[in-house]
């Protein structure tokens, strides 16, 4: 059995005297689509955040594809192939959108050890990610002339030149229409078909339901479900959590 490309040991976060995160263990596999859920303040941004170097945890372990990263700052990490879109997509406003995808190309996939992309290939990758997010025609315009949902595009096109092995999806549906929604669940399953694990952090349960391989639950900064959707959502501590007694 191959090792997980994920592991979470025994993670714990306090901001104070308030335990934000209570040793929390996860394992993710190669190639998986796991859903990360929980009511608001369960945890799931500062698990996130620990995974991917914004913040230190104080207990516990991270590894990620063999490598331990506990220490290690954000675009270590990211180099190292672990990437995150936000729930606020965060674009270089001045940059068109097609030089917004140039930058983690330059800078991310240009600083890994044994490779350097010529300005040629940058290019052409920068047109194939446009491509597979629908942005093609946007290519030349500024981020402020898209709508919210080629916003959400353009985030996860911007994680996605980085060439991650895994990509963490934070609420990258939130806020859109029904057919949006659908739009990003497509999108998120072309880039899993490519091989990308995928961490799904999301609200809308219909799309965590449909795109969730696995299901993982947070409550109060402790993890108390992980296992199928079906029967997850089954579950009478997790029915508590988000239904009340």
């Amino acid at each position: 059995m191959s090792p997980p490309l994920l592991a979470v040991a025994e993670v714990g976060k306090r901001f104070g005297g308030f335990v934000a995160l209570d040793a929390i263990s996860l394992e993710v596999g190669a190639g998986e689509r796991v859903g990360l859920i929980g009511p608001n303040g369960s945890g799931k941004s500062t698990l996130v955040n620990c995974l991917c170097g914004t913040l230190r945890h104080e207990s516990g372990s991270v590894r990620f594809d063999g490598a331990v990263m506990d220490g290690l700052p954000a675009h270590e990490r990211t180099r190292l192939g672990m990437a995150r879109s936000f729930q606020l997509p965060r674009p270089f406003r001045s940059l068109s959108v097609a030089e917004n995808l140039r930058i983690p190309l330059l800078y991310t996939v240009n600083a890994r050890g044994g490779r350097h992309l010529p300005p040629t290939e940058i290019d052409e990758r920068s047109r194939e990610l446009l491509g597979l997010v629908g942005l093609t025609e946007k290519a030349g315009h500024l981020p402020r002339d898209l709508s919210q949902v080629e916003m959400r595009k353009l985030e996860l096109a911007r994680a996605m030149a980085a060439e991650p092995k895994l990509l963490i999806a934070d609420e990258a549906m939130a806020g859109l229409s029904h057919s949006e929604v659908d739009d990003i669940l497509a999108l998120l399953r072309r880039l899993n078909e490519r091989g990308i694990t995928i961490i799904l952090i999301e609200h809308i349960m219909r799309a965590v339901m449909s795109f969730s391989e696995r299901l993982v639950v947070l409550v109060a900064g402790r993890k108390i479900a992980d296992g199928l959707p079906e029967q997850v959502i089954r579950n009478p501590e997790v029915e508590r959590a988000y239904l009340g007694e």
